[in-house]
């Protein structure tokens, strides 16, 4: 131990193979002849050179301190990027369909809450949000490992065919980024731009995170026998709880409610929502079969589950909007395929054919009431970003309690309450809705009232909710060449 009094012992320089990453630039540059001379500071310029050379260097080494790569190592991680982009693009489709189905006016404002809030929900997810949803402890219900991840490849993971940490973590970020996703729907149209990326931040950090790990590491949820295979729950109805509370918070839009009755405010362009529900079925297929979490003989079931769900909920929401209104409602449609898909996320995994087709086709039904009762209530969701995800999400999780099986096998045994495994399961199911409800509703209460305390409010005025938030919060217009509909 040497003292401040004390010169050090003089280090014997290191070896390139040697070298860290602080230490190798220089190391590299010295060995160039001219660099050590103080003037030639034109040799500067081969810094980013030398940095990338040990980059190479340093990873090589390591590599050679690792197995091989197998088969098995390689189609697992890169079935899981393929996977991870699937979802990121499923912005897109989300960004389409809140769009489209809101006014001219407020398009601008609609398409950078859901670019932003992602950028911003993966930075928050790197920061804490991972570490909180799959941190260390052993007590069921909080988790922590400390600021960022760790990226290291070991040995282990390439011998058990595990996934990377930096694959994993792009994955569940992606499932962060689809929460707030919800979130923006549901205040379209009155929400300030800023104090919802705020919130937003929150939701990714923490509020997600910690009630994710309840189920997905093995948490108290996990441990009590809860099923939520790709997150009916976990992601799409804490998404829309939020939302649910940031909608009641706003009030409805101007115009909305008229003498106390609901009225009709329809999207500007049909068009792009409806290649916006495309995106998003085709999206799903990295959503829940990438919730498989490996390349087996299972993606390609939960691939077809979730295709049967899909159709069943379009079909069955056509039919009863029909029935209903007397015309097949394309907005209905739109939302009849979203409902089947989110009906079958949390039992993809636990689910026969047969049983994925109902459960989506029972969410088409759902959701066409589920819209017309949220207008009875004097809440105003744009786009049906509750009846969707929330109230969906919730029927999706149920089901697994009343005609779920255990896996995905021929033959495996019912786990559900219409199928011979008892009251238990539903029962289960049921206590898992509620804990996400309950946890999200007062934890976003708390935050949406804390953000509007300190920024003097969530809405925009009424003076910029009429003239359009495009103008209003980001001073643009979607389609400058052409008459806003106000």
């Amino acid at each position: 131990m040497t003292t401040a009094f004390q010169a050090p012992p003089k280090r014997r320089l290191k070896t390139l193979q040697e070298a860290s990453l602080l230490d190798g630039p220089m190391l590299l540059l010295r060995s160039i002849r001219g660099f050590s001379s103080n003037r030639s500071l034109v040799w500067l310029a081969c810094a980013p050179m030398a940095l990338m050379g040990l980059g190479i260097f340093t990873f090589a080494a390591k590599a050679e301190e690792l197995p091989e790569l197998n088969a098995a190592f390689l189609a697992n991680n890169l079935w899981l990027l393929v996977a991870t982009i699937l979802v990121i693009f499923m912005n897109a489709g989300f960004a389409m369909v809140e769009a489209g189905m809101c006014r001219q006016k407020n398009a601008v404002n609609i398409l950078a809450k859901n670019l932003f809030v992602f950028a911003l929900a993966v930075t928050a997810y790197w920061v804490i949000g991972y570490s909180l949803m799959y941190g260390n402890g052993d007590n069921g219900w909080f988790y922590f490992a400390g600021l960022f991840f760790d990226p290291a490849v070991t040995a282990e993971m390439i011998e058990e065919a595990a996934l990377v940490p930096t694959v994993d973590f792009l994955f569940q970020a992606a499932f962060a980024g689809t929460a707030a996703t919800i979130v923006s729907g549901l205040v379209a149209e009155r929400v300030k731009f800023g104090e919802f990326v705020v919130f937003a931040l929150v939701l990714t950090a923490f509020i997600y995170p910690i009630s994710g790990s309840w189920q997905w590491n093995g948490g108290w949820l996990s441990e009590l026998g809860f099923i939520d295979f790709a997150g009916s729950s976990i992601v799409h109805s804490v998404g829309a709880w939020a939302g649910l509370v940031g909608a009641m918070l706003l009030g409805p839009r101007i115009g909305k409610f008229v003498e106390g009755r609901p009225q009709a405010i329809p999207g500007h362009n049909m068009a792009i929502a409806t290649l916006g529900a495309l995106i998003l079925w085709i999206g799903w297929y990295g959503f829940n079969p990438g919730s498989e979490l490996a390349m087996d003989q299972y993606v390609p079931y939960v691939a077809v589950t979730t295709t049967l769900a899909a159709a069943g909920g379009a079909i069955a929401a056509t039919v009863v909007s029909t029935m209903t209104s007397g015309k097949p409602d394309l907005t209905m449609i739109i939302n009849g395929i979203l409902a089947g898909l989110v009906s079958i996320t949390a039992g993809c995994g636990n689910m026969t054919l047969v049983g994925s087709w109902i459960a989506g086709a029972v969410g088409g039904i759902i959701v066409v009431f589920s819209v017309a009762a949220l207008d009875s209530a004097g809440i105003d969701d744009p786009v049906g970003a509750f009846s969707v995800h929330g109230v969906c999400g919730v029927w999706g999780t149920l089901v697994i309690g009343l005609w779920g099986v255990d896996g995905m096998d021929p033959g495996s045994a019912g786990i559900g309450l219409l199928n011979g495994g008892g009251i238990s399961q539903l029962g289960i199911q049921a206590v898992g809705c509620a804990a996400y409800a309950i946890w999200t509703l007062i934890t976003c209460w708390i935050a949406w009232s804390i953000i509007g305390g300190l920024f003097g409010g969530i809405r925009v005025t009424e003076k910029e909710e009429i003239e359009g938030l495009d103008i209003g919060e980001h001073g643009m217009e979607a389609y400058p060449d052409f008459a806003s509909a106000k």
